[in-house]
């Protein structure tokens, strides 16, 4: 009987163990599923899927009043199965110097600034999602993003 009751034992940890694995699995975001990232966009504002030039997927979107995009890249050749997404923004006709570009730059962490052709501000911040990360790491890099667009409108557009 004793032997038994391990065995039991032994299969219901097993069988607990495959399921949370199994579980686990597909509880990843990568940029292959650009509709599981619009759904995570959706929960910080609006935003809808649509393609960039080259045809890859991108998501438009708003937080707190100020419009990005995420583009998905490393996209095969029919502009799916992408490795990694990057968010992006720019405000048009606001001045900033290099000397606050610069500051911001070397103060943070997240949100690479720069100024564009036209010499406005933007702002980009590079997420590796390749292989997948659960959908709270993912959530929490939505957050961060929410951080720097605050924290850049604030120190240096002075919004």
């Amino acid at each position: 009987m004793k032997v038994y009751l391990k065995a039991v034992t032994y299969l219901l940890v097993l069988a607990g163990t495959l399921i949370l694995s199994v579980g686990y699995a597909h509880a990843l975001v990568d940029a292959t599923e650009p509709y599981e990232i619009l759904n995570i966009a959706k929960g910080y504002g609006s935003a809808t899927l649509t393609t960039d030039s080259q045809g890859d997927p991108k998501i438009k979107g708003r937080i707190d009043g100020t419009q990005y995009g995420v583009y998905f890249y490393g996209c095969n050749d029919d502009n799916e199965d992408c490795d990694d997404i990057q968010f992006s923004t720019a405000w048009a006709g606001i001045p900033v110097s290099l000397t606050q570009i610069n500051r911001w730059n070397a103060k943070k962490r997240f949100g690479k600034a720069y100024l564009d052709s036209d010499g406005d501000p933007a702002l980009q911040m590079t997420v590796n999602i390749d292989y997948g990360v659960s959908t709270r790491n993912l959530e929490d890099s939505f957050n961060w993003w929410t951080k720097v667009l605050a924290g850049f409108k604030e120190e240096v557009l002075d919004k």
